[in-house]
């Protein structure tokens, strides 16, 4: 879709909007909406009441399993995919306010250094930390994924939670990965990308993949072989790789179905949207939240709509896993 097509989605949400500014405004709004309270969020640890387009979701779901339960067995999962070990230095590369991270280290042993370029979440992971008794095995710094702080060679493993996808290139971040990684150990990463039943051609394709990318701040949303491309390019030698949404028992985007009724998911109902719409015009008129969240937490749900079609159609997957490593040694 062009570019003016793309903006042109912003026409019935009270303007036409570029996807950086979208961006920026969704960033001013995680900012102050951070500090809220516990019971407002998943865990107290996300936002996902405020941005049912952006958080965490991508999660086989199994009958009978809570999406809390899901997403911290595929965190599990990833742990035992690197192969941590107690004493292991951890990397990870777009980490928010840490909620993955201080379960893997929890549940690994490890230390984990989270890279985040924004300094109120790790305000906020480093008062978490504390709270969780995790303050000194996992920390942040902030940095750009894309030219990192860290010498060649600096940890025994690397891994993204839906965070690459933000890239502007993915060779050029995977191979900054690639650099930072010791020979003979691992990259693992779960990335949003089309499919290959995306047909660029097609105009509600199209529209679907442009409310994600300017709803959820992204830039050009690659294809899964292009990522798979882009880590070769890089060094790395794919262990192996999958959509693991195709075999998801339960559909992974259900969370996010306003016409789903789920009491663990009530804020992403129809009522609880519209519950959550109504607070944040609340708190933006007495002067709590920034300027404008009313109109970003429109386009929040217009992205969350855009996941919920792209999973239907399977054209779009939050769930392309892989498993890379980095040769033992550079002539290899």
């Amino acid at each position: 879709m062009s570019k003016a097509g793309t903006l042109d989605l912003a026409s019935g949400l009270g303007g036409k909007i570029d996807k950086t500014q979208v961006l920026s405004a969704v960033e001013k709004l995680t900012n102050t909406m951070i500090w809220l309270p516990a019971f407002m969020s998943l865990d107290g640890e996300n936002l996902s009441i405020l941005q049912p387009g952006i958080a965490s979701f991508s999660s086989v779901l199994w009958n009978g399993e809570s999406l809390r339960e899901s997403i911290k067995r595929h965190e599990h999962f990833l742990s035992l995919q690197l192969g941590l070990k107690p004493g292991h230095k951890v990397l990870d590369v777009g980490c928010g306010i840490g909620g993955p991270l201080r379960e893997i280290a929890r549940f690994s042993s490890t230390s984990v250094m989270g890279l985040n370029n924004n300094e109120y979440q790790i305000a906020r992971g480093k008062e978490l930390n504390c709270i969780a008794g995790m303050d000194k095995s996992c920390d942040f710094v902030k940095a750009d994924f894309m030219k990192m702080p860290f010498p060649d060679n600096s940890f025994d493993a690397v891994y993204a939670i839906e965070a690459t996808c933000h890239a502007p290139d993915a060779y050029g971040c995977y191979k900054e990965i690639y650099r930072v990684l010791k020979p003979g150990q691992c990259f693992a990463a779960y990335e949003w990308c089309m499919t290959d039943s995306f047909d660029p051609h097609n105009q509600e394709h199209q529209k679907i993949k442009a409310e994600i990318e300017i709803g959820d701040g992204l830039p050009d949303i690659r294809l899964t072989r292009q990522c798979l491309e882009a880590l070769k390019q890089a060094g790395f030698e794919v262990i192996w790789e999958k959509d693991l949404a195709v075999d998801s028992p339960v559909p992974w985007y259900l969370p996010l179905d306003k016409n789903h009724f789920s009491l663990s998911s009530f804020r992403l109902t129809a009522i609880g949207r519209f519950i959550t719409k109504n607070m944040v015009k609340a708190l933006e008129f007495v002067g709590f939240a920034p300027r404008g969240s009313q109109r970003v937490q429109d386009f929040l749900e217009k992205a969350a709509e855009g996941l919920v079609d792209g999973g239907r159609k399977e054209i779009f997957t939050p769930m392309y896993f892989f498993l890379a490593r980095k040769p033992p040694s550079e002539s290899q």
